[in-house]
């Protein structure tokens, strides 16, 4: 969506969606709830909340190892949930799905485990100054390990990286290539298609941080040729404590094990340990079972609801609380990108943002503030942080309005 866009009405039935999520008829300090914190977490439809339900009341069991009934139904709903994000990102293999912990983890796996096999000292890691501290502090650990360089492509005052910047920073010491797909401070939508030609270019392989994105963009795994996608459950209507790591086979099939144990054996003595197939070598110990499900059911009903339309009703409430924030005197974007999703990053005038979402607070709007897991960008932007608010398919117009009522309330108060 570009800032200038005009959205045309969404075919979706917010109204009846809303019912869908029962913590959206919670109320707060007496009020209706206003959630506008989805780039944090997003909350939970009710089949989520069933399926999680349904595992520990009907099949709760350990998965793989067991013969008996209840491991062989855990086991099923567990990989039919793995065929289903599979399905969901257009994978080319069910095994280029690992299920870890969340965004987090799975850049961490990426960042060990490649840089086991593939860093030596001299390389470079690229990586963008808009990362989440998720997709820096892994890399910095792995380049301080192996006396390699962590290498920053920067952005602009519109929060946009600057892109003629990235040829000159394409040398043959460049190993890998780790940049978000939408930031999740300022909300930009970066070009991750062409990073990912320019990288493979010259042969660089590519991790996408998807965290958020997946909830927002229709992405086609093969189409976008990403050699590395990572993201969350909790940011797609699913559980908090499971992500996922897609991995291209040929890398995933290189890379050294990222921890050991459980179902990533194969078989063990004193002498040697030979590890399993894909993608069990890459899942140790016992996973998130209810979890992994329950994503499953999550990506059940984003697909059912269509992730195209989700996209058009977020694009439509985005661009209508862009333009009613613009309208507000004193208050400042912070990244004005002409790509955004999901999240609108403010200051209002001198208020300290910790104050502005206190008062928001009282008013049972829920915002974001702070710096967001994103130190480096509040530093190039000279601020100690931002008022963020983020959107989900179920916010409405009406809440926006809201908020702009909110943000007037504490103009008066704090001036």
């Amino acid at each position: 969506m570009t800032n200038s866009e005009t959205i045309t009405d969404s075919a979706l039935d917010i109204e009846k969606i809303r019912k869908d999520f029962p913590i959206l008829q919670t109320k707060v300090y007496g009020k209706p709830l206003i959630y506008l914190d989805n780039a944090a977490t997003t909350q939970k439809p009710q089949a989520v909340l069933e399926s999680l339900h349904h595992y520990y009341t009907q099949y709760n069991s350990n998965v793989h190892r067991g013969v008996h009934f209840l491991s062989q139904q855990a086991t099923e709903a567990y990989e039919v949930a793995r065929k289903k994000i599979a399905g969901y990102i257009n994978a080319r293999h069910e095994h280029e799905i690992i299920f870890t912990k969340g965004t987090t983890n799975s850049i961490n796996l990426v960042a060990a485990s490649f840089g086991k096999k593939f860093l030596k000292s001299g390389d470079e890691v690229l990586i963008s100054a808009m990362e989440h501290h998720s997709n820096i502090v892994p890399w910095q650990l792995i380049c301080e390990e192996k006396g390699a360089t962590l290498k920053v492509i920067p952005v602009n005052e519109l929060g946009e990286l600057q892109m003629d910047a990235i040829d000159a920073l394409l040398t043959d010491r460049v190993k890998i290539i780790a940049v978000t797909y939408v930031s999740n401070s300022l909300g930009t939508v970066n070009p991750v298609h062409e990073i990912i030609q320019k990288a493979h270019a010259v042969n660089i392989p590519v991790l996408i941080d998807a965290a958020q994105a997946v909830q927002h963009i229709p992405i086609d795994i093969q189409e976008l040729d990403a050699d590395f996608l990572a993201f969350s459950g909790h940011k797609i209507y699913g559980p908090t404590g499971v992500g996922i790591l897609y991995g291209k086979e040929k890398w995933l099939n290189e890379m050294p094990p990222y921890e050991g144990g459980g179902d990533m054996i194969k078989n063990v003595t004193f002498a040697k340990t030979t590890y399993n197939e894909l993608p069990f070598k890459f899942e140790a110990g016992t996973p998130d079972i209810s979890g992994g499900i329950a994503l499953g059911a999550a990506i059940d009903y984003v697909q059912q609801t269509g992730i195209a339309a989700i996209q058009q009703a977020e694009e439509e409430v985005v661009a209508y609380a862009y333009d009613r924030l613009s309208a507000i005197p004193s208050l400042r974007f912070i990244g004005d990108a002409r790509h955004r999703s999901g999240a609108i990053s403010f200051l209002i005038g001198n208020i300290h943002p910790y104050d502005l979402g206190e008062i928001l607070d009282k008013q049972s709007i829920a915002v974001r503030t702070g710096h967001h897991c994103t130190q480096p960008v509040m530093d190039f932007f000279k601020i100690p942080g931002t008022v963020r608010a983020s959107f989900a398919f179920y916010n409405t117009k009406s809440e926006v309005d809201e908020l702009i009522k909110g943000i007037e309330k504490a103009k008066r108060m704090l001036a």
